[in-house]
Parts: structure tokens; C-alpha cells; sequence
């Protein structure tokens, strides 16, 4: 079966151009598969074996609906694949029920929270301007940890208030710039960039990196190495613990329509093919929606002018 796998994880990488990111989840689902499994052949697989592991992932790792219906996706992929090389004549996982799933809404910060955060990184140390920049830059434009960290220096066009990523399938879009974020990029790139690169020379640093965003190392900052930082700034504001770089995006997007953007346009910035996956911040706040409905309806307000410049109750 491990030689199998191997070849399942072979394909993905190189027939359906997966991100690094993503192979590992199928790595770690699928691994953890074979662990459950009485035996590793792939002949005796059946679909008890799957219900069981679905119950496992449960019972002995604490796994939520959603992760065990990431995984069983994992496995359902997995089979397909060895029908279609003919490594088995029929499918397990067929019929094998996902964990209900709920529909939770997307967790978002307040504009003046994303405000506040950005500026706890303050002063004039060269990694803390370059966080502030990162925080900025991500509220700013909805990218994702790994399209950030991804950045290189050609990919922002600060003249023109644009930053090029390139997302999930390897897919490249444009997505605009505010001022804040310009601000704080240029203050990076003039001030704490060249810094950094001085204290990486001095360690012996001998080429140059292409990475926008860098450490005292002058290597490309790592997902991990930005989480930790970004949960510390969260901690000294006394945020909620599960502060992340993706609830930054829920942020943005959320914000964008509640100021009246189109959902077509939030969903080019964010970088979802579907327009189903962006929709689900279309949720609104009820004041927001009560805000709304006062300014356009005019029965609606708690007074209303009789023309002549007098108010009386409604």
C-alpha cells in the first residue's frame, strides 16, 4: 500500500499541480489511514475498514466533523485513483456517509481590532516594521499565509497600488492596494528591508533573496515564523487566542461587503473559482442591517422630515 500512496501523492503533485500545503493534508489523512488498518493490503480494504476509521479519527484523535470529512475525502480520492490504475476492481469507500457538517460562519475581527493590531508592532526595529507590514498588507488584500510568505519583490507594483499572487492551481491575480498598506510597504522596502539584509551579510548572507518579506537571516519568512509572530501581537492586545492570518482574510472580505462591494469583485480579490465559496460572507451584522435599512428606507427611521424641516415621530 505505501508504494501505492507513493504514486497517489506522484500524481497530484505532478498531473493536478497541487501546493505543497495540500499534499501534506492528503499525506497525513492517508497516513493515518494505513495506521487504523488491521492490514496494509490493498486487496482487503473494505468498506467497514472506512466507517471505522472515520469513527477513529474521532474517538481516538478528537478530530471535528469537518477535519473527519476532510479526511474521508482523502481516502475516497485515494481509492479512486487505484480503480482508475486498475490496482483494484471496486471502490470501499462508495456509500460510506460524511459527518453532518454544520455551517459555521467565518470568524472576523473589527476594523478598529485590525487598526489596533496592526500598530502593536511599533517602533523602530526592523522586524517589527516588517510585521506591521505583513498584517497591513493581508487585511488589505485577502491573500492567503502561504501567498504572502510567497511574495517577491517584483510582485508589488507600489506605484500603481497593485500586488500580483499567484493562489490555489497555480492561478495568478491582481488585487489592489490601500494606502495604509503602501505606506507601511514603503517604509519596509526603504527602511527595514535594507536593515535586514545588513544583519544578514554580517552572518555571511552571499546571494541575495528574491523573497519580499525576510528574516535577520535573510531568508524568506515561513508560515510558522509569521503565526507565531502574529499570535504574540494578538496576545498583547488581549484577542482571542484563535487570531490567524486567514481570519485577517474572513476580515476583509466580510468588510468589503458590508461597505457595499460586489460579491464578483470580492471574489477575484480572494481568488475562489466558485462563487458559492465566497457568498458565505454575505453574512451580515444585524446592526449593520439595520444601518442599511434606515438610510434607504424612509418609513423606516425613527423620525422623518415633513418637508417643511420639521421631524415627527413615525
Amino acid at each position: 500500500m505505501q508504494h501505492a500512496l507513493d504514486a497517489f501523492l506522484l500524481h497530484l503533485r505532478l498531473e493536478r499541480n497541487l501546493s505543497a500545503h495540500t499534499l501534506d493534508g492528503y499525506a497525513r489523512d492517508l497516513n493515518r489511514f494505513m495506521t487504523c488498518l488491521p492490514t496494509r493490503s490493498l486487496g482487503t480494504v473494505e468498506r467497514g475498514d472506512i466507517e471505522r476509521f472515520v469513527t477513529w479519527l474521532s474517538s481516538s484523535h478528537g478530530l471535528g466533523a469537518r477535519s473527519r470529512a476532510r479526511a474521508l475525502s482523502a481516502v475516497r480520492t485515494f481509492f479512486k485513483f487505484l480503480v482508475r490504475e486498475g490496482l483494484r476492481p471496486d471502490d470501499p469507500t462508495e456509500g460510506v456517509p460524511l459527518p453532518k457538517l454544520g455551517r459555521p460562519l467565518p470568524l472576523t475581527l473589527s476594523a478598529s481590532e485590525v487598526v489596533a493590531l496592526t500598530e502593536v508592532p511599533a517602533g523602530a526595529d526592523p522586524r517589527k516594521i516588517r510585521d506591521a507590514a505583513m498584517i497591513e498588507l493581508l487585511y488589505a488584500t485577502g491573500l492567503r499565509v502561504s501567498e504572502l510568505i510567497g511574495l517577491t519583490l517584483s510582485d508589488v507594483d507600489l506605484d500603481r497600488g497593485l500586488v500580483r499572487t499567484t493562489g490555489k492551481g497555480s492561478k495568478t491575480r491582481i488585487v489592489p492596494l490601500g494606502s495604509h498598506a503602501i505606506t507601511r510597504l514603503h517604509r519596509y522596502l526603504d527602511v527595514a528591508r535594507p536593515e535586514l539584509l545588513d544583519r544578514a551579510t554580517r552572518r555571511g548572507l552571499r546571494r541575495l533573496p528574491e523573497a519580499l518579506f525576510i528574516s535577520a537571516r535573510g531568508k524568506g519568512l515561513t508560515r510558522q515564523g509569521f503565526h507565531k509572530n502574529l499570535k504574540r501581537y494578538a496576545r498583547a492586545l488581549g484577542l482571542d487566542e484563535r487570531v490567524s492570518a486567514h481570519k485577517l482574510r474572513h476580515s476583509f472580505a466580510t468588510h468589503l461587503l458590508e461597505g457595499g462591494a460586489d460579491l464578483r469583485s470580492v471574489q477575484s480579490m480572494l481568488g475562489h473559482q466558485d462563487l458559492r465559496t465566497t457568498q458565505i460572507y454575505t453574512h451580515v451584522s444585524r446592526r449593520t442591517l439595520h444601518q442599511v435599512y434606515d438610510k434607504a428606507h424612509p418609513l423606516a427611521r425613527g423620525h422623518h422630515d415633513d418637508g417643511n424641516g420639521a421631524e415627527h415621530e413615525s
